[in-house]
């Protein structure tokens, strides 16, 4: 069971909230008409996919993919079993659905709209470029050794060729890994190494905000421990001088420069690995969450389609890195599958200024938005007076990574949106592939704050976590599980299946367990409340809080450490750190400086912490467990709310951090 579920309360706390329906001037400016008529025919797909399942998704699979051979068997397997696979006899090709067959149809059409650091120097890139480009890379990679089934590693910054990679990878049948270019050398290595890579795909530096990033060189210190790598592929970005090293390293532009510009697609089975992308694991190991060809491109097709109402002749700009799982389905794949424009933006909301989220939109006629509230808190605290833009081409405007605030969701609703767009707040997971719980953008009626309804094929359930029994029923608060597998779900962990089954499936048998605690409200609404084991969700991105403390405890001054998450204005929370340091360890600010870094170095700079409290002892039970709910409480100001103390292996440590905490503060 997860760690310190909190205590299901069977009713949910009754609040009245404004429901907004899809807006009238979102359906006026319209190019047709949503894919939906309205909330019954969504209803009555949604009955359809739940009752009947196979031949829903049997019905969208020959919809929206296309098949080099047709599949017999819709689905096997269960959640208890965690065997499910689907579309079992088809083949396909990746590369070949998200852009041979646009390039066919319309070759001058624009793929990717490539919005640079600089906003002067972006550029744009149709079906039929992206195509040559893919088949070059593709050829290079089956150069490099590159086969069905390898992985490849990928570390660049939000450029097309990022993109490139991803499908040049696909097109040959090899699974790819990206590793977000903010990650450390440690975090970097650790992934080569977990899966295996034996090529990485890179850039001499990247660009963000103003700054550069020494991507090449980050790779460098990561590879001095992998020796396995035998090709580093770096592409130009910047020109900078960096160091080569002959005969594993390779240019990018000299590389493509020597094969032709079309390779046939590598026919793979559905279930085929398309690719692994790890996420923080809550032992502290990262684990490689494994994600099927045919089941995960049908969640990212069919979720772009009815989520976001992506019509044809659409330009969609989601915000995300490549690096997230929310880069992969809505910066890559959703928008190449349905053949329309993605914008991939390389810079940051606040460069050269706040207006530049506002600035791409207008520029570029972008129709669907799609972004974290931690942006979205900072832009509002800049001003309105960066919105001055029109945006009249916005239809659907979306937030993903945590639930928006009500205060941060009108704002987007009336200054970004101009009452024009409808919202739609996304909740999912890496592991879930795509979009679970979302309203549909001119469809769904919407609450400030809710994820509202279930995506088709999604049943969720409400579990009392002390009883392990599901609630039935509205008005009921509990955590939240699905009852059904759906095609875009994860397979695997990478190596670990066991430890897939045991974080997932086996929690509660026969679900699919999420982690995170939920309410559903008198009209059916999910309301997500946040994670109930030990996460920590900084600006969208989960961090496991082991995995954090596993990096402080790398230094030689701390003998324990134990991290939680705070709520943090901007970042939604911030990471804060309990440490005990070792005998003869002095207490100061420095000390304090070097932990931070320390974590800085071993995982990135977005998990550093924002507070670290050097403490006697941490709150541990008599079986030596860390008592991290009490530390949470502590910060949050809530002394009287600890429960019984008595119970601890030294009660009296408590009352040492309350008076740590408070001198802190102070400050």
């Amino acid at each position: 069971m997860a760690a310190e579920a909190p205590k299901a309360r069977v009713v949910m706390e009754a609040h009245e909230v404004d429901t907004f329906h899809p807006p009238q001037k979102m359906l006026a400016k319209h190019p047709s008409k949503p894919h939906l008529a309205n909330l019954e025919e969504y209803q009555q797909l949604y009955k359809e996919s739940i009752t009947e399942p196979d031949k829903f998704w049997a019905r969208q699979a020959r919809e929206l993919l296309t098949w080099s051979k047709d599949f017999q068997t819709v689905h096997s397997g269960s959640l208890a079993e965690g065997d499910n696979a689907w579309f079992l006899e088809g083949e396909l090709n990746a590369s070949y659905n998200c852009v041979d067959r646009h390039a066919i149809k319309n070759p001058n059409k624009v793929a990717i709209i490539y919005e640079a650091d600089e906003p002067s120097e972006g550029r744009k890139v149709t079906y039929a470029e992206l195509l040559r480009e893919v088949c070059k890379t593709a050829y290079v990679l089956k150069q490099m050794g590159v086969k069905k089934g390898d992985t490849v590693a990928i570390y660049l910054p939000m450029i097309p060729e990022a993109l490139v990679a991803f499908l040049a990878c696909s097109r040959i049948g090899a699974v790819h890994s990206v590793v977000f270019a903010g990650f450390s050398a440690d975090s970097l290595r650790d992934r080569v190494i977990d899966a295996q890579s034996k090529v990485v795909i890179t850039s001499d530096e990247g660009k963000r905000g103003g700054k550069l990033i020494g991507t090449k060189k980050i790779v460098d210190d990561a590879l001095k421990q992998c020796p396995d790598v035998t090709h580093v592929l770096v592409y130009k970005r910047t020109g900078a001088d960096v160091p080569m090293t002959k005969g594993r390293d390779w240019w990018w532009h000299e590389e493509v420069d020597k094969w032709p510009s079309y390779i046939a697609p590598e026919r793979v089975n559905s279930e085929d690995p398309l690719f692994l992308l790890y996420t923080s694991g809550s032992t502290g190991k990262p684990k490689g969450v494994l994600h099927s060809t045919a089941g995960y491109l049908l969640g990212a097709a069919l979720t772009g389609k009815y989520v976001f109402d992506i019509h044809d002749g659409d330009r969609y700009f989601c915000g995300g890195d490549v690096g997230w799982i929310t880069g992969h389905t809505y910066v890559v794949y959703a928008p190449l599958l349905l053949g329309v424009s993605t914008v991939v933006f390389e810079g940051t909301p606040a460069y050269p200024n706040f207006s530049r989220y506002w600035d791409i939109i207008d520029k570029h006629e972008v129709t669907q938005f799609y972004v974290a509230p931690t942006a979205l808190r900072l832009l509002k605290r800049a001003g309105d007076h960066y919105v001055k833009n029109e945006m009249k081409h916005l239809r659907v405007l979306g937030s993903v990574g945590e639930p928006i605030a009500a205060e941060v969701w009108k704002w987007y609703f009336e200054i970004v949106g101009k009452e024009e767009a409808q919202i739609v707040d996304t909740y999912w997971q890496t592991e879930t592939g795509s979009n679970v719980i979302t309203p549909l953008a001119g469809v769904t009626p919407t609450k400030p704050g809710s994820a509202s309804l279930p995506f088709f094929g999604i049943e969720p359930a409400i579990i009392d976590p002390v009883s392990g029994e599901e609630i039935f029923g509205n008005d009921v608060e509990g955590v939240l599980a699905f009852k059904q597998a759906w095609p875009s779900m994860a397979r695997t962990v990478w190596g670990a299946h066991k430890r897939y089954m045991d974080t997932y499936l086996n929690v509660y048998k026969g679900y699919y367990f999420t982690g995170d605690g939920a309410g559903r409200d008198h009209d059916g609404f999910y309301w997500i409340r946040g994670r109930v084991d030990d996460v920590v969700n900084v600006s969208g991105h989960r961090l496991s809080t082991a995995e954090i403390e596993a990096a402080l405890i790398e230094h030689h001054a701390i003998a324990e450490a134990a991290v939680v998450g705070v709520a943090d204005e901007l970042t939604g929370q911030a990471v804060n750190a309990f440490v005990a340091i070792k005998e003869g360890s002095e207490n100061s600010d420095a000390l304090r400086k070097e932990f931070i870094l320390q974590v800085r170095k071993s995982i990135g700079p977005f998990a550093a912490p924002k507070a670290v409290f050097i403490v006697p002892d941490l709150p541990k039970t008599r079986s030596g467990k860390i008592m991290r709910r009490i530390l949470r409480k502590i910060l949050a100001g809530e002394e009287d709310q600890l429960g019984d103390t008595s119970t601890l292996s030294d009660p009296s440590v408590v009352d040492k951090i309350i008076a740590i905490v408070h001198e802190a503060k102070k400050k």
